[in-house]
């Protein structure tokens, strides 16, 4: 890893984008980057399935010394393809300089709602 503390290469391999929600919040993942250096981070996201192939295209820029959260429910990629809802998968986030990667998923499935979030494991 960098002197920041951050990886160019970041998986997280239990993703779930719920179908339903219920009550006033949505159902939502995210996954949140911080890019604390002083050069803009492209980022392309890569998702992989059990039994499907894999959708890539999934392109953000997080900005020099900022924080982006990247709500999946409203991520489409360059081909206007959304995350699939109701499918487990995994995910890659590549980025052209370090950063430091979170995720969360927020279900609403039933009406006490639960919050999950993990740091995302780092290629180094």
């Amino acid at each position: 890893m960098s002197s920041c503390g951050g990886a160019k290469v970041w998986y997280i391999p239990d993703c779930f984008y719920p179908e339903k929600s219920s009550g006033l919040f949505p159902s939502h993942e995210a996954i949140c980057v911080l890019n604390p250096g002083k050069t803009d981070a492209n980022i392309e996201i890569t998702l992989y399935f059990e039994d499907r192939d894999k959708v890539d295209g999934f392109k953000i820029v997080c900005e020099a010394e900022r924080t982006k959260h990247i709500r999946m429910d409203k991520l489409v990629n360059d081909k206007g393809e959304p995350v699939p809802k109701g499918v487990s998968y995994a995910a890659m986030v590549r980025s052209d300089v370090d950063i430091i990667v979170q995720y969360s998923r927020m279900d609403t499935t039933q009406a006490e709602m639960a919050l999950m979030t993990t740091m995302a494991y780092p290629l180094t």
